[in-house]
């Protein structure tokens, strides 16, 4: 039987459409899989729609449509981006699906009720509508807004919820995480979460009022005037999504999660309250949580007011899926902010892949198909380096020990002049055809559809093509 590897990345919020943060990560989540596909592995690589937050609702109020419209509308567009960026999505799983997710979630409550885990108060306290998250005045900034959405005001709210005893499980968590059962990428991210955990647990409101959810999102089992607090269901799409609820067999083939991909604002829920939940109705936890940082845009943080927000599908359009992707995974370390500029993009597809790869592959192609030549690809290994990288989440370290090999075999055409005399040197060309289709192996994580491309020009009599490439002018 094939090991299994079941990874998530993030579920986007949909009130609006997306941003190059959102492609970011679902080509980091979709190299992940990509390469534990090349080992053998049976890989599951889910994510999906966060619908049932607030925030969905204000905006389709301040558009004037539907809620259901307007998240079916914006949803739609995050899965095409998936589509275009040749993110190999096994399951999309909608948080407004009430065939599957609802009762999903809901059961997930009742197993924590069973636990005595959940209880009834009423409270009053700071809510911030973009991380949909109440906060003590300490976590705030000298304004008093959230770190997350500086320059946006919060709201005091009062109202009768649920409560989740999220301080039963403090030691329990503190335990899991420095031991590494639940093992969090990079080491500074566990640190963040253990210095959070070190500080008393305050337990957290779990539901919210029909009249301040507009009745939108999942009923609370029992209780008709209440709905599900939206990271409680959102953070159950990871389950519910494979089954649990509603198909058992295909869950307890899937679950616990190998690895779920997240961003750093978002590290709380994923390593502190998700684990809790799961906890207390006595389920299997995730394995592993890789923690990646953002993108600013030309030194700012992406905004709408400074309208600074990129659109990765104008960039895909109009450079191509594996372009983006390939500087998106090259040019940044996944542990720090980096700055993407189109402009610096730009540098790096002229730089890198057309002068790069793409003349390189033009080259050699050009000359075996002068020489004749006939080859075919044979199963290649991983090298050790290249999986170390990889396995660290390191596709910068990664895709530059591959680039070096690229400017290896550039050396190998140019300093043997094999222009010259094709002939009398078909043993090195040969040479350099082989480190091709070592490269169109090393690729296949990261660049899908080069690596289609180098694979079927290489495989049988070699002929030249269209620049994989083409300069940017």
């Amino acid at each position: 039987m094939r090991k299994k590897f079941y990874i998530t990345s993030a579920i986007p919020y949909v009130n609006a459409k997306p941003h190059i943060g959102h492609a970011l990560e679902f080509v980091q989540a979709d190299t992940i899989a990509r390469y534990h596909k090349l080992l053998g592995e049976e890989v599951l690589l889910l994510s999906g729609g966060d619908e049932n937050a607030l925030k969905n609702v204000q905006a389709a109020e301040k558009e004037k449509v539907p809620v259901q419209e307007f998240v079916d509308k914006n949803n739609k567009l995050f899965l095409e981006l998936t589509e275009k960026l040749n993110c190999d999505y096994n399951v999309w799983q909608k948080g407004s699906d009430s065939s599957h997710h609802f009762s999903s979630s809901q059961k997930l409550w009742e197993l924590c009720g069973k636990s005595g885990d959940i209880y009834k108060e009423t409270y009053t306290g700071l809510y911030c509508v973009g991380c949909e998250q109440f906060y003590e005045k300490s976590e705030l900034n000298e304004n008093g807004e959230c770190f997350e959405h500086p320059g946006r005001k919060l709201e005091e709210i009062s109202e009768e919820n649920y409560f989740f005893k999220l301080s039963k499980y403090q030691k329990q968590l503190i335990d899991l995480i420095s031991t590494d059962k639940l093992k969090i990428f990079p080491e500074k991210r566990k640190n963040e979460v253990l210095s959070f955990l070190k500080e008393p647990l305050k337990d957290i409101s779990i539901s919210r009022t029909n009249e301040r959810a507009k009745n939108w999102g999942v009923p609370v089992p029992g209780d008709s005037s209440q709905r599900i607090y939206v990271w409680f269901d959102a953070l159950n799409i990871y389950q519910s999504g494979v089954g649990f609820g509603w198909d058992e067999k295909k869950y307890k083939k899937w679950w616990p999660a190998d690895l779920h991909v997240i961003g750093k604002g978002i590290i709380r829920f994923h390593a502190v309250y998700f684990p809790a939940f799961l906890l207390s109705a006595k389920l299997d936890l995730p394995k592993a949580l890789f923690v990646h940082d953002y993108f600013t845009v030309n030194g700012a943080k992406m905004s709408k007011t400074l309208g600074n927000v990129i659109d990765p599908v104008e960039i895909i359009n109009k450079y191509g899926a594996d372009a983006l992707r390939y500087y998106v995974l090259a040019k940044f370390s996944p542990f720090n902010d980096g700055d993407f500029s189109e402009e610096k993009f730009k540098e790096t597809y002229n730089a890198d892949l057309a002068n790069g790869l793409g003349n390189l592959v033009s080259r050699v192609a050009r000359l075996a198909e002068i020489a004749n030549l006939e080859s075919y690809f044979y199963s290649i290994q991983i090298p050790t380096d290249l999986k170390k990288h990889i396995e660290e989440f390191r596709f910068d370290f990664a895709l530059g020990d591959i680039w070096e090999k690229i400017k290896k075999l550039d050396g190998l055409v140019s300093e043997n002049e094999l222009w010259r005399d094709t002939n009398n040197k078909i043993n090195i060309l040969l040479d350099v055809v082989e480190g091709l289709q070592q490269i169109g192996v090393y690729l296949e994580p990261f660049l899908p559809e080069t690596t289609a491309k180098i694979q079927k020009q290489f495989s049988g009599k070699i002929k030249s093509g269209e620049p994989l490439f083409p300069r940017i002018s």
